[in-house]
């Protein structure tokens, strides 16, 4: 017996008493719904024909009641701690080992949204796989969120409120709104990117909304949004909200949003932006 405990004891003196103490909370995500597809021939960028299945969900079927799947959240310090001590006993993993790529790794339910997004990249408008959603940016995020199993609007709407509004209260309300790097799949919200009330003043709140696609390396954001021109992406950069590109000639880390109007210039997506939200919860 004293090889045994000789052995146990030094194992668990690497792992820090956080671990053993550290605090989580449990909220249910919803699974997606089941649903039929069927295909739809729709002209993808450069000319290329590509088929978008179309749920039955989108086209106005019943949906399927969501189940729920119990799912940990850990405080940010009982992760880090935790991965430095497994590190000790196994040694560095195969990754860069930052603790915010564990944390910004994309989840099932993210993975499902980003690909629905992808799915309609290219499509001029959302009347092609559903009349049950405005053919605006609020009824893009509405078809890919319904992949995740969750409706965006099933809260309603309170008088005078736009769509765009509306999901954001309830992202505020459930505690999903967030300034931090987003991962794939988190919804991205700008204000200002039109005169909703027209009146000439910069006083309409939340007006345009996208999913967020990837983030490289510099912290340029990729989202996908329905804009004049159709579903397509577009390029945030926070750290250089005023700049188109970064040098003459260089890469653009920040698409214009808002054109420029009478008395007005254009806007980039880095000065209209108002703040992220995550999938879960919601």
């Amino acid at each position: 017996m004293r090889p045994l405990m000789s052995l146990r004891l030094p194992l668990l003196a690497v792992f820090p008493l956080s671990v053993l103490v550290g605090c989580a909370t449990v909220k249910p995500r919803p699974t997606a719904p089941v649903a039929t597809a069927e295909a739809v021939t729709v002209a993808a960028p450069g000319g290329l024909a590509q088929p978008v299945p179309v749920t039955a969900v989108e086209l106005g079927a019943a949906e399927v009641a969501p189940t729920t799947v119990a799912t940990q959240w850990v405080s940010a310090g009982v992760l880090e701690a935790t991965l430095r001590a497994a590190e000790q006993v196994t040694g560095p993993a195969s990754t860069t080992g930052r603790f915010w790529d564990v944390v910004l790794a994309p989840t099932q339910m993210s993975r499902s949204i980003v690909q629905r997004s992808l799915q309609l990249v290219g499509m001029r408008s959302l009347r092609r796989v559903s009349r049950g959603v405005p053919d605006d940016c609020s009824g893009f995020v509405r078809l890919a969120y319904r992949s995740a199993g969750i409706d965006l609007v099933a809260h309603g709407f309170r008088a005078g409120e736009n769509a765009v509004s509306a999901i954001f209260r309830r992202a505020v309300d459930v505690g999903s709104v967030h300034h931090q790097p987003p991962r794939p799949g988190d919804l991205v919200f700008f204000r200002e990117t039109y005169d909703r009330n027209r009146d000439g003043r910069r006083n309409d709140g939340m007006t345009h909304i996208g999913v967020v696609e990837a983030v490289d390396a510099h912290g340029t954001v990729t989202f996908i949004h329905r804009g004049g021109k159709g579903v397509a992406r577009g390029r945030l950069n926070l750290s250089f909200p005023s700049r188109h590109q970064l040098e003459q000639g260089g890469p653009v880390v920040n698409d214009y949003i808002r054109p420029a109007a009478k008395g007005s210039r254009a806007y980039l997506a880095g000065e209209l932006f108002a703040a992220f939200a995550s999938p879960e919860g919601l």
